[in-house]
C-alpha cells in the first residue's frame, strides 16, 4: 500500500489512544493524512460538530494537523466516506468483539489494542467470559487473528487483516523468555518466576479504588495473582504449560513503565557469552528491541520510547539467570507496538515513526 493510507482511531480519549494519535500524526508516511477520530459523543458535542482533539488531550496542541482534528460520532458510514483502510481499536474487549466482525466484512484491516482476539485456546480465553465465545463466527475470526508481536510474527502480520496487539506485561515477558525457551536452554520443570511491575496507566484511564492517588502513592501492591489476563498470552506465545511459570503483576506508584524481573534455571550450566549470543541472533533485525550487554535496563531508560530493553545476569555457577525486561506500557506495550504492526502490515520500515 502507498504512503498516505487513511487510518482511523476508535478510543482516542484513553491513554493509549492519545499516544496512538500522537504517533500517527508525526508518522513520516502519513504526513497530510491525519487519522479519523471516532467514538461515542454526547448530544451537545454532536451539535457542535465534534470534540477538538486538543480539548481532549491539550498536550497534543501544536502537533501537525491537530488544530483541525475532532472526535466525531462513530459510524461505519463515516469510515467509508473518509476512505479509511486501517482501523485502530483502542476500545474495551467487549466492544472489539462486537465491531471486528463488521469491520472485516467491510474490507477494513484492523489493529485491535484490546485483548479480544489475542488468545487461540478456549481455556485461556475463559477469563474474559466473552458472550460470543464458541460461536461459529467468533471461531472463524479467531483463526484470522495474528498475535501482533513483530519480533515473533512478522511474516503473518504482513498479510493479516486482523492484528491482535499484545498485552503490555505479556510483551515484556515474552520477549525476555522466548529466545531462551526456543533454544531449549531452560529447565522448565524447575519453573520460571516472572515478577512484573507496572505504572498505574496500565490499568486504563477509568479510575478505580486501587489506582486512586491515595491508594497507589507511596505503595507497592501485587494483584491478579494466578489470575491475570495476560497469563494466557505467555503460555501460548512462549509455549509453556501453566505449571511451568508463575507470573505476578504489581502496581507501581508511577504513571507509566513496566519492569519485569524473571528468574530461570538452565538445563546445563551456561556461559554469559552463550546466552548473549542467543539473544543477539534471535533479535537480529528487530529494531525496537535493545539488548544490554553489561548492565541491566531500568524503567527510566525505556519510558516514553517505543523500545523494549532486555538485560540479564548469569549466576557464578552458570546454572541460573535473572533477566530484566523494561518497556513503556503505553508505547511498546500498546500504541507504539500498534504502529510497529502498521509498518509491517504496509511494508514500511518497521521502526518508521517510532525512533
Amino acid at each position: 500500500m502507498n504512503d498516505g493510507v487513511q487510518t482511523a482511531i476508535v478510543g482516542v480519549t484513553g491513554y493509549a489512544g492519545a499516544e496512538l494519535a500522537r504517533l500517527l500524526l508525526h508518522h513520516p508516511r502519513l504526513k497530510g493524512t491525519p487519522p479519523v477520530l471516532a467514538g461515542r459523543l454526547d448530544e451537545k458535542d454532536v451539535a457542535r460538530g465534534g470534540v477538538p482533539l486538543t480539548e481532549i488531550h491539550p498536550y497534543l496542541a501544536g502537533g501537525p494537523g491537530c488544530a483541525r482534528l475532532k472526535l466525531q460520532p462513530f459510524s461505519w458510514k463515516l469510515l467509508a466516506e473518509q476512505g479509511v483502510k486501517v482501523l485502530f481499536l483502542a476500545t474495551p474487549h467487549e466492544q472489539s468483539r462486537e465491531w471486528v466482525p463488521e469491520a472485516l466484512a467491510r474490507g477494513l484491516r484492523v489493529i485491535d489494542l484490546s485483548g479480544a482476539w489475542r488468545l487461540t485456546e478456549a481455556a485461556n480465553r475463559a477469563i474474559y467470559a466473552f458472550k460470543d465465545d464458541g460461536t461459529a463466527q467468533a471461531a472463524d475470526i479467531q483463526t484470522q487473528a495474528v498475535y501482533g508481536l513483530p519480533e515473533l510474527h512478522r511474516t503473518q502480520i504482513a498479510g493479516a487483516h486482523l492484528i491482535a496487539n499484545p498485552g503490555c506485561y505479556a510483551t515484556s515477558v515474552i520477549l525476555a523468555l522466548r529466545p531462551l525457551v526456543a533454544a531449549e536452554l531452560l529447565d522448565l520443570d524447575a519453573g520460571i518466576v516472572a515478577d512484573a511491575k507496572s505504572g498505574v496507566s496500565g490499568s486504563g484511564k477509568a479510575p478505580t479504588p486501587k489506582t486512586h492517588f491515595m491508594y497507589a502513592a507511596d505503595n507497592l501492591s501485587a494483584y491478579g495473582v494466578f489470575a491475570h489476563r495476560h497469563t494466557g498470552e505467555l503460555l501460548e506465545q512462549i509455549a509453556l504449560d501453566s505449571d511451568q511459570i508463575v507470573f505476578t503483576p504489581h502496581l507501581l506508584p508511577i504513571p507509566r513503565g513496566i519492569l519485569s524481573t524473571i528468574y530461570v534455571r538452565f538445563r546445563q550450566p551456561q556461559k554469559r557469552a552463550t546466552v548473549a549470543q542467543i539473544y543477539r541472533e534471535f533479535f537480529a533485525g528487530s529494531p525496537m528491541v535493545r539488548l544490554y550487554d553489561n548492565a541491566l535496563p531500568q524503567i527510566q531508560y525505556s519510558v516514553r520510547t517505543c523500545y523494549a530493553d532486555i538485560g540479564f545476569q548469569v549466576s557464578a555457577d552458570g546454572r541460573r539467570a535473572v533477566i530484566v525486561s523494561c518497556l513503556d506500557n503505553l508505547l511498546k506495550g500498546a500504541s507504539g507496538q500498534a504502529v510497529q504492526n502498521l509498518n509491517v502490515m504496509l511494508g514500511w520500515g518497521e521502526a518508521e515513526g517510532l525512533e
